[in-house]
Protein backbone atom coordinates (compact mmCIF):
# COMPACT_ATOMS: atom_id res chain seq x y z
CA UNK A 1 0.00 0.00 0.00
CA UNK A 2 1.04 3.01 -0.88
CA UNK A 3 1.34 6.66 1.51
CA UNK A 4 -1.09 9.39 0.83
CA UNK A 5 2.22 11.35 0.18
CA UNK A 6 3.12 9.28 -2.84
CA UNK A 7 -0.55 10.10 -4.42
CA UNK A 8 0.29 13.73 -3.86
CA UNK A 9 3.36 13.54 -5.77
CA UNK A 10 2.11 11.45 -8.41
CA UNK A 11 -0.43 14.17 -9.04
CA UNK A 12 1.76 16.77 -9.86
CA UNK A 13 3.81 14.65 -12.12
CA UNK A 14 1.03 14.03 -13.55
CA UNK A 15 -0.40 17.77 -13.93
CA UNK A 16 -1.61 19.46 -17.60
CA UNK A 17 -1.31 16.16 -18.68
CA UNK A 18 -3.62 14.00 -21.16
CA UNK A 19 -6.54 12.47 -18.63
CA UNK A 20 -5.63 9.26 -19.56
CA UNK A 21 -2.81 9.70 -17.64
CA UNK A 22 -5.00 9.43 -14.09
CA UNK A 23 -5.23 5.93 -14.76
CA UNK A 24 -1.87 5.60 -12.92
CA UNK A 25 -3.60 6.98 -9.22
CA UNK A 26 -5.62 3.33 -9.66
CA UNK A 27 -4.67 1.43 -6.15
CA UNK A 28 -4.42 2.39 -2.60
CA UNK A 29 -3.77 5.10 -0.08
CA UNK A 30 -3.09 5.13 3.47
CA UNK A 31 -4.51 8.30 5.17
CA UNK A 32 -4.66 7.84 8.63
CA UNK A 33 -7.67 6.94 9.85
CA UNK A 34 -8.94 5.60 6.80
CA UNK A 35 -7.61 4.04 3.32
CA UNK A 36 -8.63 5.85 0.17
CA UNK A 37 -8.86 3.20 -2.71
CA UNK A 38 -8.72 4.07 -6.35
CA UNK A 39 -10.62 1.17 -8.08
CA UNK A 40 -11.72 2.45 -11.17
CA UNK A 41 -10.78 5.77 -13.40
CA UNK A 42 -13.17 7.23 -15.74
CA UNK A 43 -11.77 6.99 -19.52
CA UNK A 44 -12.53 11.05 -19.75
CA UNK A 45 -13.96 13.78 -17.69
CA UNK A 46 -17.38 13.11 -19.58
CA UNK A 47 -17.54 9.60 -18.78
CA UNK A 48 -19.34 8.09 -15.57
CA UNK A 49 -17.19 9.30 -12.64
CA UNK A 50 -14.05 7.19 -11.36
CA UNK A 51 -15.03 4.65 -8.57
CA UNK A 52 -13.21 4.90 -5.17
CA UNK A 53 -13.25 3.31 -1.91
CA UNK A 54 -13.08 5.27 2.31
CA UNK A 55 -12.22 2.31 4.06
CA UNK A 56 -12.46 3.63 7.72
CA UNK A 57 -10.54 2.22 10.59
CA UNK A 58 -13.75 1.41 12.78
CA UNK A 59 -11.36 0.94 15.96
CA UNK A 60 -14.59 0.52 17.68
CA UNK A 61 -16.34 3.36 16.79
CA UNK A 62 -19.26 1.52 16.24
CA UNK A 63 -19.84 -1.21 19.34
CA UNK A 64 -20.10 -4.92 17.32
CA UNK A 65 -23.07 -5.57 19.33
CA UNK A 66 -24.67 -2.78 17.21
CA UNK A 67 -24.43 -4.98 13.98
CA UNK A 68 -23.25 -8.59 14.77
CA UNK A 69 -27.01 -9.56 13.47
CA UNK A 70 -27.76 -9.44 9.86
CA UNK A 71 -31.28 -7.15 10.36
CA UNK A 72 -29.47 -4.93 12.80
CA UNK A 73 -26.05 -4.88 10.19
CA UNK A 74 -28.50 -3.56 7.36
CA UNK A 75 -29.88 -1.32 9.37
CA UNK A 76 -26.20 0.39 10.79
CA UNK A 77 -25.21 0.36 6.96
CA UNK A 78 -28.18 2.03 5.91
CA UNK A 79 -28.18 4.75 8.22
CA UNK A 80 -24.39 5.19 8.00
CA UNK A 81 -25.23 5.86 4.44
CA UNK A 82 -27.42 8.54 4.61
CA UNK A 83 -24.99 10.15 7.04
CA UNK A 84 -22.49 9.78 4.31
CA UNK A 85 -25.07 11.16 1.94
CA UNK A 86 -25.30 14.43 4.03
CA UNK A 87 -21.76 14.96 4.28
CA UNK A 88 -21.08 14.61 1.22
CA UNK A 89 -23.97 17.49 0.51
CA UNK A 90 -23.12 19.67 3.13
CA UNK A 91 -19.32 19.63 2.20
CA UNK A 92 -19.56 19.65 -1.99
CA UNK A 93 -22.00 21.46 -2.15
CA UNK A 94 -22.66 20.64 -5.73
CA UNK A 95 -19.28 22.43 -6.94
CA UNK A 96 -18.33 21.48 -9.80
CA UNK A 97 -14.28 21.66 -10.90
CA UNK A 98 -13.52 21.80 -14.60
CA UNK A 99 -15.35 20.45 -17.53
CA UNK A 100 -17.89 17.61 -17.90
CA UNK A 101 -18.77 15.62 -14.35
CA UNK A 102 -15.09 17.17 -12.83
CA UNK A 103 -15.36 17.30 -9.17
CA UNK A 104 -18.70 15.67 -8.64
CA UNK A 105 -18.81 13.19 -5.70
CA UNK A 106 -21.88 11.41 -5.06
CA UNK A 107 -22.91 8.22 -3.77
CA UNK A 108 -25.90 5.71 -3.26
CA UNK A 109 -29.04 7.79 -2.66
CA UNK A 110 -31.29 5.86 -0.39
CA UNK A 111 -35.22 6.24 -0.22
CA UNK A 112 -37.28 5.11 2.51
CA UNK A 113 -36.87 1.75 2.41
CA UNK A 114 -33.86 0.09 4.13
CA UNK A 115 -32.06 -2.01 2.02
CA UNK A 116 -28.81 -3.56 2.12
CA UNK A 117 -26.36 -1.96 -0.35
CA UNK A 118 -23.00 -1.91 -1.53
CA UNK A 119 -22.20 1.21 -0.88
CA UNK A 120 -21.98 0.98 2.51
CA UNK A 121 -20.81 -2.17 4.19
CA UNK A 122 -19.25 -2.56 8.11
CA UNK A 123 -17.50 -5.23 9.94
CA UNK A 124 -15.32 -4.91 13.35
CA UNK A 125 -12.30 -3.64 11.74
CA UNK A 126 -13.53 -1.15 8.52
CA UNK A 127 -16.57 0.69 7.93
CA UNK A 128 -16.25 0.79 4.06
CA UNK A 129 -17.93 3.30 1.72
CA UNK A 130 -18.44 3.39 -2.13
CA UNK A 131 -18.61 6.91 -3.60
CA UNK A 132 -17.90 8.37 -7.04
CA UNK A 133 -15.58 11.14 -7.88
CA UNK A 134 -15.50 13.18 -11.07
CA UNK A 135 -11.73 13.69 -11.52
CA UNK A 136 -11.28 16.69 -12.76
CA UNK A 137 -9.63 18.49 -16.13
CA UNK A 138 -9.79 21.15 -17.56
CA UNK A 139 -11.07 19.92 -21.59
CA UNK A 140 -9.37 16.72 -21.66
CA UNK A 141 -5.78 18.10 -19.47
CA UNK A 142 -5.99 17.21 -15.98
CA UNK A 143 -6.03 19.39 -13.03
CA UNK A 144 -4.28 17.61 -10.36
CA UNK A 145 -4.52 20.60 -7.96
CA UNK A 146 -8.91 20.34 -8.39
CA UNK A 147 -8.36 16.60 -7.76
CA UNK A 148 -6.15 17.51 -4.75
CA UNK A 149 -8.05 19.68 -2.95
CA UNK A 150 -10.81 17.39 -3.60
CA UNK A 151 -8.98 13.78 -2.25
CA UNK A 152 -6.33 15.77 0.45
CA UNK A 153 -8.94 18.42 2.12
CA UNK A 154 -12.93 17.62 0.69
CA UNK A 155 -12.91 13.72 1.42
CA UNK A 156 -11.09 13.59 4.98
CA UNK A 157 -13.97 16.05 6.06
CA UNK A 158 -16.52 13.44 4.61
CA UNK A 159 -15.18 10.50 6.05
CA UNK A 160 -14.65 12.56 9.44
CA UNK A 161 -18.25 13.53 9.93
CA UNK A 162 -19.53 10.26 8.62
CA UNK A 163 -17.66 7.83 10.72
CA UNK A 164 -16.18 9.63 13.43
CA UNK A 165 -17.64 8.44 16.43
CA UNK A 166 -19.53 11.08 18.56
CA UNK A 167 -22.72 10.98 20.90
CA UNK A 168 -24.98 11.69 18.39
CA UNK A 169 -23.87 9.39 15.70
CA UNK A 170 -23.93 6.50 18.47
CA UNK A 171 -27.33 7.64 19.75
CA UNK A 172 -28.50 7.58 15.79
CA UNK A 173 -27.05 4.19 14.94
CA UNK A 174 -28.77 2.51 18.75
CA UNK A 175 -32.07 4.03 17.35
CA UNK A 176 -31.88 2.32 13.95
CA UNK A 177 -30.80 -1.11 15.72
CA UNK A 178 -33.68 -1.05 18.12
CA UNK A 179 -36.73 -0.54 15.20
CA UNK A 180 -34.97 -2.95 13.14
CA UNK A 181 -35.02 -5.13 16.36
CA UNK A 182 -38.40 -4.26 16.92
CA UNK A 183 -39.36 -4.82 12.75
CA UNK A 184 -37.90 -8.45 13.09
CA UNK A 185 -39.84 -9.36 15.97
CA UNK A 186 -43.13 -8.65 14.18
CA UNK A 187 -42.02 -10.01 10.96
CA UNK A 188 -41.49 -13.57 13.06
CA UNK A 189 -44.25 -12.95 15.19
CA UNK A 190 -46.55 -13.10 11.59
CA UNK A 191 -46.37 -16.92 11.05
CA UNK A 192 -46.95 -17.63 14.52
CA UNK A 193 -49.50 -15.69 14.52
CA UNK A 194 -51.30 -17.07 11.22
CA UNK A 195 -50.92 -13.72 9.92
CA UNK A 196 -50.42 -12.16 6.07
CA UNK A 197 -49.91 -8.91 6.99
CA UNK A 198 -49.57 -6.49 10.23
CA UNK A 199 -50.47 -2.74 9.76
CA UNK A 200 -50.13 -0.83 13.11
CA UNK A 201 -52.70 2.23 14.28
CA UNK A 202 -50.93 4.92 13.62
CA UNK A 203 -49.52 4.51 10.29
CA UNK A 204 -49.36 6.87 7.97
CA UNK A 205 -49.97 5.00 4.73
CA UNK A 206 -50.69 7.96 2.00
CA UNK A 207 -47.92 9.60 0.20
CA UNK A 208 -46.97 12.75 -0.54
CA UNK A 209 -47.60 12.32 -4.24
CA UNK A 210 -47.16 10.00 -6.95
CA UNK A 211 -43.29 10.60 -7.59
CA UNK A 212 -42.52 11.22 -3.63
CA UNK A 213 -42.56 7.95 -1.07
CA UNK A 214 -42.37 10.59 1.69
CA UNK A 215 -45.48 10.27 3.54
CA UNK A 216 -48.75 12.81 3.05
CA UNK A 217 -48.96 15.75 5.32
CA UNK A 218 -52.45 15.80 7.51
CA UNK A 219 -53.35 12.60 6.48
CA UNK A 220 -55.54 9.99 8.21
CA UNK A 221 -53.75 7.88 10.68
CA UNK A 222 -54.44 4.27 10.36
CA UNK A 223 -56.50 2.29 13.12
CA UNK A 224 -57.32 -1.26 12.99
CA UNK A 225 -60.48 -2.69 13.37
CA UNK A 226 -61.51 -4.17 16.87
CA UNK A 227 -62.48 -7.49 15.14
CA UNK A 228 -58.92 -7.92 13.74
CA UNK A 229 -56.90 -6.13 16.37
CA UNK A 230 -53.45 -7.50 17.85
CA UNK A 231 -51.67 -6.56 19.90
CA UNK A 232 -47.67 -6.58 20.79
CA UNK A 233 -45.16 -6.67 23.17
CA UNK A 234 -42.37 -4.87 20.93
CA UNK A 235 -38.91 -5.14 22.24
CA UNK A 236 -37.94 -1.58 22.59
CA UNK A 237 -40.90 0.08 21.37
CA UNK A 238 -43.49 -1.60 24.00
CA UNK A 239 -47.17 -2.33 23.28
CA UNK A 240 -48.35 -2.07 19.87
CA UNK A 241 -51.99 -2.91 18.69
CA UNK A 242 -52.48 -2.31 14.82
CA UNK A 243 -54.37 -4.72 12.00
CA UNK A 244 -53.53 -8.38 11.74
CA UNK A 245 -54.25 -9.23 7.85
CA UNK A 246 -55.05 -13.26 8.52
CA UNK A 247 -53.79 -15.58 6.37
CA UNK A 248 -56.72 -17.06 3.82
CA UNK A 249 -58.42 -15.12 1.49
CA UNK A 250 -58.91 -10.86 2.02
CA UNK A 251 -60.80 -8.65 0.44
CA UNK A 252 -60.18 -5.02 0.01
CA UNK A 253 -63.59 -3.44 -0.92
CA UNK A 254 -64.65 0.78 -0.84
CA UNK A 255 -65.12 3.33 -3.18
CA UNK A 256 -63.00 4.80 -5.83
CA UNK A 257 -60.39 6.77 -3.57
CA UNK A 258 -61.10 5.61 -0.44
CA UNK A 259 -57.57 4.10 0.09
CA UNK A 260 -58.20 0.99 -1.22
CA UNK A 261 -55.19 1.05 -3.23
CA UNK A 262 -52.71 3.05 -0.68
CA UNK A 263 -53.48 0.48 1.73
CA UNK A 264 -52.45 -2.74 -1.09
CA UNK A 265 -48.86 -0.04 -2.06
CA UNK A 266 -48.30 -0.21 1.88
CA UNK A 267 -48.53 -3.79 1.91
CA UNK A 268 -46.82 -4.94 -1.04
CA UNK A 269 -43.60 -2.39 0.22
CA UNK A 270 -44.18 -3.89 3.76
CA UNK A 271 -41.72 -6.58 2.53
CA UNK A 272 -39.14 -4.63 3.40
CA UNK A 273 -38.21 -2.37 6.42
CA UNK A 274 -38.77 1.53 5.97
CA UNK A 275 -36.96 4.37 8.20
CA UNK A 276 -38.16 6.07 11.35
CA UNK A 277 -40.76 8.65 10.66
CA UNK A 278 -41.80 7.07 6.83
CA UNK A 279 -44.91 6.39 8.80
CA UNK A 280 -45.05 2.48 7.46
CA UNK A 281 -42.21 1.65 10.04
CA UNK A 282 -45.08 -0.96 11.10
CA UNK A 283 -46.40 -1.83 8.19
CA UNK A 284 -44.62 -5.70 7.92
CA UNK A 285 -45.66 -8.10 5.11
CA UNK A 286 -44.97 -11.81 4.79
CA UNK A 287 -41.49 -11.09 3.01
CA UNK A 288 -42.46 -13.61 0.04
CA UNK A 289 -45.59 -11.39 -1.14
CA UNK A 290 -45.91 -10.76 -4.39
CA UNK A 291 -47.25 -8.43 -6.18
CA UNK A 292 -49.37 -9.67 -9.56
CA UNK A 293 -50.88 -7.62 -12.19
CA UNK A 294 -51.11 -7.97 -16.08
CA UNK A 295 -48.43 -7.14 -18.53
CA UNK A 296 -49.11 -6.88 -22.15
CA UNK A 297 -46.31 -7.51 -24.22
CA UNK A 298 -43.94 -9.71 -22.33
CA UNK A 299 -41.89 -12.67 -23.33
CA UNK A 300 -42.96 -15.74 -21.93
CA UNK A 301 -40.41 -18.76 -22.04
CA UNK A 302 -41.36 -22.72 -21.56
CA UNK A 303 -44.05 -22.29 -18.93
CA UNK A 304 -47.02 -24.44 -17.58
CA UNK A 305 -49.49 -21.40 -17.49
CA UNK A 306 -52.57 -25.08 -17.75
CA UNK A 307 -53.12 -24.31 -14.22
CA UNK A 308 -55.28 -21.15 -15.68
CA UNK A 309 -54.67 -21.77 -19.70
CA UNK A 310 -55.92 -24.85 -21.88
CA UNK A 311 -57.20 -25.44 -25.30
CA UNK A 312 -56.27 -22.27 -27.15
CA UNK A 313 -57.82 -22.11 -30.63
CA UNK A 314 -54.28 -21.93 -32.07
CA UNK A 315 -53.33 -25.56 -30.40
CA UNK A 316 -50.38 -24.19 -28.38
CA UNK A 317 -49.33 -26.27 -25.70
CA UNK A 318 -50.11 -24.39 -22.39
CA UNK A 319 -48.23 -26.58 -20.67
CA UNK A 320 -44.57 -25.34 -22.37
CA UNK A 321 -46.20 -21.98 -23.23
CA UNK A 322 -43.91 -19.25 -24.74
CA UNK A 323 -44.91 -16.09 -26.93
CA UNK A 324 -42.87 -12.82 -27.05
CA UNK A 325 -46.18 -10.73 -26.80
CA UNK A 326 -48.31 -12.39 -24.16
CA UNK A 327 -51.56 -10.69 -23.63
CA UNK A 328 -53.36 -9.42 -20.59
CA UNK A 329 -54.78 -12.82 -19.54
CA UNK A 330 -51.24 -14.89 -20.40
CA UNK A 331 -49.00 -12.28 -18.89
CA UNK A 332 -50.62 -12.45 -15.58
CA UNK A 333 -50.64 -16.06 -15.50
CA UNK A 334 -47.22 -16.35 -16.39
CA UNK A 335 -46.52 -14.08 -13.35
CA UNK A 336 -48.97 -16.16 -11.04
CA UNK A 337 -47.23 -19.26 -11.69
CA UNK A 338 -43.60 -17.42 -11.45
CA UNK A 339 -44.64 -16.02 -7.90
CA UNK A 340 -45.23 -19.54 -7.26
CA UNK A 341 -41.94 -21.08 -8.36
CA UNK A 342 -40.35 -17.98 -6.48
CA UNK A 343 -41.57 -19.74 -3.44
CA UNK A 344 -44.00 -17.06 -2.78
CA UNK A 345 -46.98 -17.59 0.03
CA UNK A 346 -48.69 -14.17 -0.40
CA UNK A 347 -50.37 -12.94 -3.10
CA UNK A 348 -51.18 -8.95 -3.69
CA UNK A 349 -53.81 -8.21 -6.73
CA UNK A 350 -55.62 -4.81 -7.29
CA UNK A 351 -58.41 -5.21 -9.73
CA UNK A 352 -57.59 -2.09 -11.62
CA UNK A 353 -54.16 -3.43 -13.02
CA UNK A 354 -55.31 -6.95 -13.57
CA UNK A 355 -57.01 -8.66 -16.83
CA UNK A 356 -60.41 -8.74 -15.99
CA UNK A 357 -61.29 -12.12 -18.19
CA UNK A 358 -58.24 -13.60 -15.99
CA UNK A 359 -59.85 -12.62 -12.65
CA UNK A 360 -63.67 -13.23 -13.54
CA UNK A 361 -66.56 -15.24 -15.47
CA UNK A 362 -69.95 -13.17 -15.54
CA UNK A 363 -72.12 -15.34 -14.68
CA UNK A 364 -74.30 -14.65 -17.67
CA UNK A 365 -71.26 -15.19 -19.83
CA UNK A 366 -70.24 -18.37 -18.60
CA UNK A 367 -74.13 -19.18 -19.87
CA UNK A 368 -73.79 -18.00 -23.35
CA UNK A 369 -69.67 -19.25 -23.88
CA UNK A 370 -69.39 -22.88 -22.91
CA UNK A 371 -66.43 -23.59 -20.22
CA UNK A 372 -65.65 -26.20 -23.36
CA UNK A 373 -65.20 -22.56 -25.46
CA UNK A 374 -63.60 -20.58 -22.52
CA UNK A 375 -59.73 -21.54 -22.44
CA UNK A 376 -59.47 -18.95 -19.62
CA UNK A 377 -60.07 -20.43 -15.86
CA UNK A 378 -60.54 -17.30 -13.98
CA UNK A 379 -58.30 -16.91 -10.82
CA UNK A 380 -61.26 -16.92 -8.24
CA UNK A 381 -61.78 -20.68 -9.57
CA UNK A 382 -58.73 -21.94 -8.18
CA UNK A 383 -58.36 -18.82 -5.10
CA UNK A 384 -59.58 -21.05 -2.09
CA UNK A 385 -57.31 -23.93 -3.66
CA UNK A 386 -54.39 -21.56 -3.55
CA UNK A 387 -55.04 -21.40 -0.07
CA UNK A 388 -55.82 -24.92 0.58
CA UNK A 389 -53.65 -26.84 -1.64
CA UNK A 390 -50.53 -24.82 -1.32
CA UNK A 391 -50.73 -22.54 1.50
CA UNK A 392 -50.53 -19.04 -0.65
CA UNK A 393 -52.88 -16.53 1.01
CA UNK A 394 -54.11 -13.85 -1.63
CA UNK A 395 -54.99 -10.19 -0.68
CA UNK A 396 -57.25 -8.77 -3.08
CA UNK A 397 -58.62 -5.14 -3.80
CA UNK A 398 -62.06 -5.31 -5.59
CA UNK A 399 -63.76 -2.41 -6.67
CA UNK A 400 -66.40 -3.55 -8.66
CA UNK A 401 -66.49 -7.06 -8.66
CA UNK A 402 -68.41 -8.70 -6.50
CA UNK A 403 -67.90 -12.50 -6.97
CA UNK A 404 -64.77 -12.49 -4.83
CA UNK A 405 -67.03 -11.71 -1.53
CA UNK A 406 -68.09 -15.03 -2.05
CA UNK A 407 -64.16 -16.63 -1.48
CA UNK A 408 -63.31 -14.33 0.91
CA UNK A 409 -62.25 -15.13 4.24
CA UNK A 410 -61.87 -11.51 5.33
CA UNK A 411 -63.43 -8.84 3.72
CA UNK A 412 -62.10 -4.99 4.51
CA UNK A 413 -64.11 -1.97 3.58
CA UNK A 414 -62.15 1.56 3.16
CA UNK A 415 -63.90 4.27 3.92
CA UNK A 416 -61.99 8.05 3.22
CA UNK A 417 -58.94 5.64 4.84
CA UNK A 418 -60.63 4.13 7.80
CA UNK A 419 -60.74 0.84 7.34
CA UNK A 420 -63.87 -1.52 9.00
CA UNK A 421 -64.30 -5.44 8.89
CA UNK A 422 -67.68 -5.86 7.01
CA UNK A 423 -67.06 -9.49 6.52
CA UNK A 424 -70.30 -10.93 7.73
CA UNK A 425 -72.41 -8.15 5.63
CA UNK A 426 -70.55 -9.54 2.44
CA UNK A 427 -70.61 -13.19 3.14
CA UNK A 428 -74.03 -12.85 3.41
CA UNK A 429 -74.11 -11.30 0.38
CA UNK A 430 -72.48 -13.87 -1.63
CA UNK A 431 -73.12 -16.65 -3.97
CA UNK A 432 -70.80 -19.63 -3.54
CA UNK A 433 -68.60 -20.21 -6.90
CA UNK A 434 -67.25 -23.43 -8.50
CA UNK A 435 -63.96 -24.42 -7.17
CA UNK A 436 -60.99 -26.39 -8.77
CA UNK A 437 -57.77 -27.74 -7.49
CA UNK A 438 -54.44 -26.03 -7.57
CA UNK A 439 -51.55 -28.59 -8.89
CA UNK A 440 -48.32 -27.75 -7.34
CA UNK A 441 -47.23 -28.65 -11.14
CA UNK A 442 -43.38 -27.61 -12.68
CA UNK A 443 -44.11 -24.56 -13.65
CA UNK A 444 -41.18 -23.45 -15.44
CA UNK A 445 -39.71 -25.38 -17.83
CA UNK A 446 -36.90 -24.20 -20.20
CA UNK A 447 -33.40 -24.53 -18.89
CA UNK A 448 -30.88 -21.71 -19.37
CA UNK A 449 -28.18 -21.69 -21.58
CA UNK A 450 -24.61 -20.22 -21.08
CA UNK A 451 -24.37 -16.97 -22.44
CA UNK A 452 -21.84 -14.33 -22.42
CA UNK A 453 -22.38 -10.88 -21.84
CA UNK A 454 -20.42 -7.93 -22.30
CA UNK A 455 -22.60 -4.64 -20.94
CA UNK A 456 -25.32 -3.80 -18.68
CA UNK A 457 -26.77 -0.65 -18.48
CA UNK A 458 -29.72 0.88 -15.80
CA UNK A 459 -32.08 2.74 -17.20
CA UNK A 460 -33.94 4.37 -13.88
CA UNK A 461 -35.26 2.13 -11.56
CA UNK A 462 -37.67 -0.04 -14.24
CA UNK A 463 -35.76 -0.66 -16.73
CA UNK A 464 -32.14 -2.04 -17.91
CA UNK A 465 -30.68 -3.84 -21.02
CA UNK A 466 -28.27 -6.69 -21.04
CA UNK A 467 -25.77 -5.85 -23.92
CA UNK A 468 -28.60 -4.42 -27.07
CA UNK A 469 -31.25 -6.83 -25.14
CA UNK A 470 -33.93 -4.35 -22.97
CA UNK A 471 -35.90 -5.94 -20.21
CA UNK A 472 -38.75 -3.58 -18.95
CA UNK A 473 -39.54 -3.89 -15.12
CA UNK A 474 -41.87 -1.15 -15.06
CA UNK A 475 -44.57 -3.72 -13.85
CA UNK A 476 -42.69 -5.28 -11.31
CA UNK A 477 -43.64 -2.66 -8.49
CA UNK A 478 -41.83 -4.04 -5.73
CA UNK A 479 -38.63 -2.82 -6.95
CA UNK A 480 -38.12 0.23 -5.18
CA UNK A 481 -35.09 1.71 -6.05
CA UNK A 482 -32.49 2.10 -9.13
CA UNK A 483 -29.75 0.40 -7.22
CA UNK A 484 -32.06 -2.50 -7.20
CA UNK A 485 -32.03 -2.13 -11.08
CA UNK A 486 -28.40 -2.32 -10.77
CA UNK A 487 -27.99 -5.79 -8.89
CA UNK A 488 -30.61 -7.44 -10.99
CA UNK A 489 -28.39 -6.59 -13.89
CA UNK A 490 -25.11 -8.05 -12.03
CA UNK A 491 -27.43 -10.76 -10.95
CA UNK A 492 -28.41 -11.92 -14.55
CA UNK A 493 -24.64 -11.80 -16.06
CA UNK A 494 -23.52 -13.54 -13.04
CA UNK A 495 -26.39 -16.15 -13.75
CA UNK A 496 -25.80 -16.29 -17.34
CA UNK A 497 -22.05 -16.14 -17.35
CA UNK A 498 -21.19 -18.79 -14.28
CA UNK A 499 -24.25 -20.89 -12.69
CA UNK A 500 -26.31 -21.39 -16.28
CA UNK A 501 -25.42 -24.63 -17.92
CA UNK A 502 -28.45 -25.84 -20.04
CA UNK A 503 -29.74 -28.03 -17.63
CA UNK A 504 -30.74 -25.41 -14.66
CA UNK A 505 -33.96 -24.16 -14.81
CA UNK A 506 -34.54 -20.47 -13.90
CA UNK A 507 -36.25 -21.02 -10.90
CA UNK A 508 -33.35 -23.28 -9.61
CA UNK A 509 -30.74 -20.51 -10.65
CA UNK A 510 -32.65 -17.79 -8.94
CA UNK A 511 -32.79 -20.25 -5.46
CA UNK A 512 -29.39 -21.01 -6.22
CA UNK A 513 -28.05 -16.93 -6.12
CA UNK A 514 -30.91 -16.18 -3.64
CA UNK A 515 -28.73 -18.37 -1.31
CA UNK A 516 -25.46 -16.57 -2.31
CA UNK A 517 -26.69 -13.59 -1.34
CA UNK A 518 -27.88 -14.49 1.89
CA UNK A 519 -24.78 -15.87 2.85
CA UNK A 520 -22.31 -13.68 1.16
CA UNK A 521 -24.15 -10.62 0.80
CA UNK A 522 -24.74 -7.85 -2.25
CA UNK A 523 -20.84 -7.48 -2.48
CA UNK A 524 -20.61 -11.21 -4.08
CA UNK A 525 -22.74 -10.10 -7.39
CA UNK A 526 -21.23 -6.28 -7.54
CA UNK A 527 -18.04 -5.96 -10.10
CA UNK A 528 -15.44 -4.13 -8.59
CA UNK A 529 -15.83 -1.20 -11.48
CA UNK A 530 -19.79 -1.41 -10.81
CA UNK A 531 -20.77 0.50 -13.78
CA UNK A 532 -24.24 0.33 -13.88
CA UNK A 533 -24.53 1.89 -10.31
CA UNK A 534 -24.20 0.79 -6.90
CA UNK A 535 -26.74 -2.62 -6.01
CA UNK A 536 -29.14 -2.82 -3.13
CA UNK A 537 -30.02 -5.90 -2.01
CA UNK A 538 -33.43 -7.76 -3.90
CA UNK A 539 -34.94 -10.68 -3.49
CA UNK A 540 -35.55 -14.09 -5.13
CA UNK A 541 -39.19 -13.22 -6.27
CA UNK A 542 -37.57 -10.35 -8.32
CA UNK A 543 -34.85 -12.59 -9.30
CA UNK A 544 -37.05 -14.91 -10.86
CA UNK A 545 -39.45 -11.99 -12.35
CA UNK A 546 -36.33 -10.18 -14.03
CA UNK A 547 -34.87 -13.34 -15.55
CA UNK A 548 -37.85 -14.63 -16.65
CA UNK A 549 -38.50 -11.65 -18.73
CA UNK A 550 -35.21 -11.17 -20.55
CA UNK A 551 -35.92 -12.39 -24.05
CA UNK A 552 -33.07 -13.87 -25.06
CA UNK A 553 -33.88 -16.68 -22.85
Amino acid sequence: MKSSEELRRQLRQIDHKGYKAYKILEGEYEFGAYRLCIDHVQGDPFATPSRVRIVYKNQKNIPDELFREKHRKTAIEDTLLRRLHRSIGSVVKGQRRGSGKSGMVTTCRAGQEILERSAMHITSTVAEARIEVGFPAFGRTIAAGELETLLFDVLPEVAESTFRAKPQLLEELKKAAYLADDQRFIRQELPRLGLAAFVADGAILPRESGISQKKMKGAVPFESPESLAVTLQLPHGGMLRGMGIRRGITVIAGGGFHGKSTLLKALERGVYNHIAGDGREYVITDETAFKLRAEEGRSIHEENISMFINHLPTKADTADFTTENASGSTSQAANTVEALAAGSTVLLIDEDTSATNFMVRDGRMAQLVSDEKEPITPFIRKIRSLYQDLGVSTILVAGSSGDYLSVADTVLQMDCYRVCDVTEKAHALAQELKEEKADAARWLRKPVRKKEIEKIRVHGWDSLSIDKSEIDLRYLEQVVDESQTAALGYIIQYILTRTADGRKTPDALAEEIAKKLDAEGILSITPKNYSAGPSAMVRKQEILACLCRYRLL
